[in-house]
């Protein structure tokens, strides 16, 4: 019988929401029955000691591959990548690989032609959206292909802390780490928004000349699980950029093609979305009815006020049906379960 399989690594820091994606896969293939084949999963502060357990991982995982296997990798990989995909089909081994970013794209470390070569080592690859899946495509992905759609996000805790929607008085959040480059949009914000409220959690200091103002506020930075179980708010913002009119920049212009798992954060949150119109998660959105989309900040306002108790009920349901799956492992389940029967 064919073994699902996955190599759990060292993470560097402690554990955070970069990790959190990843680490909730690799519970999620192992609650399917898969095998790790590397070292157990561990954290730590030293980048030298992060590099050598990983290491010893990928050697470990050398001497464990058997022909029939089938690996699930979660991209990108810093080092290692290639030769995985290789020593896998040298031993029979097939590899999937789950896309968490595009190093061509938002950081521009390699270039198109490059990342597309390096993904095409793997047998099987799972976008993380149809969007992403249909431009991996038309810029020459070959291999067999498949979407993810939402991150799953694992969570023992529950909201505890909403209180009802009031129609024409919504209250946002943003949450997330603060920088002119990716959040310069939040100093324009206080001039559009007079209705609605803005809850930030972050650090202030990121964003330079900051305006006080009575339709922003901002909250220390919260842990998850923290978060999770205590914002009370009624919606959770999806926007990068510098723009109120759209999402620009590399981290705005992004989001026309990945999955923020900022969209799974706030879900498991009890929030719906409220998200860019351009946005790949937004069509999703739409379809579940799990939220909102935002054409334009300058008449969020308007938007948001045209939603009624009854309309706002109906998301909120939605959102906890779609949070239940998230915590069964469904989307990463459903994704991995197609992989298996295309390359079976």
């Amino acid at each position: 019988m064919n073994r699902l399989c996955y190599i759990s690594r060292c993470y560097h820091g402690l554990k955070s929401s970069g990790s959190k994606a990843r680490t909730d896969n690799e519970d999620i293939i192992e609650a399917m029955g898969g095998i790790n084949l590397g070292l157990p999963r561990s954290f730590h502060k030293s980048k030298l000691l992060t590099f050598l357990l990983n290491l010893c991982g990928i050697v470990k995982y050398v001497v464990s591959v058997r022909k029939g296997d089938v690996i699930v990798l979660q991209y990108p990989i810093k080092k290692y990548f290639a030769f995985i995909c290789k020593v896998a089909a040298i031993r029979g081994a097939h590899t999937v690989t789950v896309i968490h970013d595009l190093g061509s794209f938002r950081r521009k470390k390699l270039t198109l032609k490059k990342e597309i070569a390096r993904l095409s080592c793997s047998d099987y690859v799972i976008a993380s959206n149809k969007v992403m899946e249909q431009w991996l495509i038309e810029h020459g992905l070959k291999k067999p292909t498949g979407a993810l759609e939402l991150f799953d996000y694992q969570s023992p805790l529950t909201n505890e802390a909403h209180t009802p929607y009031v129609q024409g008085k919504a209250r946002l959040v943003y949450a997330g780490a603060l920088a002119m480059r990716k959040t310069s949009f939040l100093l324009a914000v206080p001039e559009v928004i007079k209705r609605s409220r803005l809850h930030v959690f972050g650090n202030r200091s990121g964003l330079p000349g900051m305006p006080d103002s009575e339709a922003v506020v901002f909250h220390n930075f919260l842990p998850a699980d923290e978060f999770i179980h205590n914002v009370d708010a009624d919606f959770g913002l999806v926007w990068d950029g510098d723009s109120l009119d759209s999402c620009t920049g590399n981290f705005g212009e992004y989001l026309r093609y990945n999955t923020p798992h900022k969209v799974s954060f706030y879900i498991r949150a009890g929030l719906p979305v409220a998200i860019w119109k351009d946005a790949a998660l937004a069509e999703i959105v739409e379809r579940e009815n799990i939220g909102v989309r935002i054409d334009t900040l300058h008449n969020i306002d308007e938007q948001l006020a045209a939603i009624t108790e009854e309309q706002y009920a109906a998301m909120h349901d939605n959102v906890r049906r779609v949070c239940r799956l998230m915590m069964e492992g469904h989307f990463m389940r459903e994704a991995v379960k197609k992989a298996c029967n295309t390359l079976s």
